[in-house]
């Protein structure tokens, strides 16, 4: 999946991991698309945001 980083939020799209290069103040995703894995969660804590990528 190509992602990029737009200028603005992803409606919606509501992140607080502001180690991430498509944190956006006010906690906010600038992320194109988000991928959220694992196909066989039951809960949220087995939910993990494929997209994270680390601030350069």
């Amino acid at each position: 999946m190509h992602v990029t980083k737009m200028d603005h939020p992803n409606e919606g799209v509501k992140c607080e991991v502001n180690t991430c290069y498509y944190y956006m103040k006010g906690d906010y995703c600038s992320a194109s698309k988000i991928e959220v894995q694992h196909k066989n969660a039951l809960t949220s804590e087995d939910t993990d945001c494929a997209t994270f990528k680390p601030q350069a």
